[in-house]
C-alpha cells in the first residue's frame, strides 16, 4: 500500500510505501516498478505455502499416533493456527511485491471493491490455482510415503459437506458458513488495507482472521473460504470429493463479493484522517 508523502513546506509530493503493510489493494497498474513475472511468482509462492503448510498440517499432523500408542496430533486448533500463521507469514513476506492475495476470491473481492484491475485476474486466478494443484501433489508424494496411506480415506484435507463435512452438517449449513467467512473475510482484509487503517497492521490482522475462522468452521465444512485452497486437495480425494467441488468454488467467490460491493458502499473511502498535534488541539 502506498500514500502520498509530503515533506514539511514543501508543495511537491511524492510516494513512498509504508513498510509491514501488505499490498493488498494496489493494481497491478499501480505497481509499475513490479515486473507481472515477479508479482505473478510471489502468488505462487504464497498460494504454494499456504495449501502446503496448511493442508499438511491437517493432512500429516492433525491426528498423528507414535507407533507406541500416543496421540501426538495437533488437532483443530493447529491446523487453524499453520493456516493463520502462514497467511500472516506470506503476507508478510510478499504482499508488497503481488499484494499477497494467495486466494482467487480474494483475487476477484479486490477487483469488485475496485482495489486491484480487472485485466490482472485471470493471471492471478490461473496462477493460484496451479499452485495449490502443485502443492496437493507434493503433499501427496510425502504422504503417500507412509505406508497404508489413502487420500480417499482419510479425506486429504479436502472441503465437503453431508457425509463428508467432519461434523455431519447439510450442504445449505455449508453453503452459509462459506458465503459468510469469506465475506468476513474479504471486509478485514478491506479494512485493513484501507488507506485510512493503520499501517503494518494487515498481516496480523488477516492471518489472525484466518485462524479464527478455521477455529469455528473446520467442524461445518473442514474451512474453505479459499476455491485454489479446495481444488488443489480435491483433486486426490476420490470422486465424492470432487463432486462436491462446486459449493467451494462458487460460495467463496459469492461471499467475496458480496464484501467487495459492500465495503466501499458503506464505509467510503478517502485519505487517512489528519492527526492533529497537541500544540494545535492546545489553541
Amino acid at each position: 500500500m502506498y500514500r502520498a508523502f509530503r515533506s514539511p513546506g514543501d508543495s511537491r509530493s511524492a510516494t513512498v510505501p509504508e513498510s509491514g503493510c501488505a499490498d493488498l489493494l494496489t493494481s497491478g497498474s499501480d505497481m509499475p516498478s513490479v515486473p507481472t513475472a515477479q508479482r505473478l511468482a510471489a502468488e505462487s509462492l504464497g498460494t504454494f505455502g499456504l495449501v502446503f503448510l496448511g493442508c499438511g498440517a491437517a493432512v500429516l499432523t492433525a491426528d498423528f499416533v507414535t507407533p507406541d500408542g500416543v496421540h501426538l496430533g495437533i488437532g483443530f486448533l493447529g491446523v487453524a493456527m499453520a493456516f493463520g500463521l502462514t497467511v500472516l507469514v506470506l503476507a508478510a513476506t510478499v504482499g508488497h511485491i503481488s499484494g499477497g492475495h494467495f486466494n482467487p476470491a480474494v483475487t476477484v473481492g479486490l477487483a469488485v471493491a475496485g482495489r486491484f484491475a480487472w485485466r490482472d485476474v485471470p493471471a492471478y486466478v490461473v496462477t493460484q490455482a496451479c499452485s495449490a494443484v502443485a502443492a496437493a501433489t507434493v503433499l501427496y508424494a510425502i504422504a503417500a510415503g507412509r505406508a497404508g496411506f489413502d487420500p480417499v480415506a482419510s479425506g486429504f484435507a479436502s472441503n465437503g459437506y453431508g457425509n463428508r463435512s467432519p461434523g455431519g452438517y447439510s450442504v445449505w449449513a455449508a453453503l452459509l458458513a462459506e458465503v459468510l467467512m469469506t465475506a468476513m473475510f474479504l471486509l478485514v482484509i478491506l479494512g485493513v488495507t484501507d488507506e485510512r487503517a493503520r499501517p503494518g497492521i494487515a498481516p496480523a490482522a488477516i492471518g489472525l482472521c484466518l485462524l479464527v475462522i478455521h477455529l469455528v468452521t473446520i467442524p461445518v465444512t473442514n474451512t474453505s473460504v479459499n476455491p485454489a485452497r479446495s481444488l488443489g486437495p480435491a483433486l486426490f480425494a476420490g470422486r465424492h470429493a470432487i463432486g462436491q467441488l462446486w459449493l467451494f468454488l462458487v460460495a467463496p467467490t459469492v461471499g467475496a463479493i458480496l464484501a467487495g460491493l459492500a465495503y466501499p458502499r458503506v464505509f467510503g473511502s478517502g485519505p487517512a484522517p489528519a492527526v492533529q498535534s497537541r500544540n494545535t488541539r492546545r489553541r
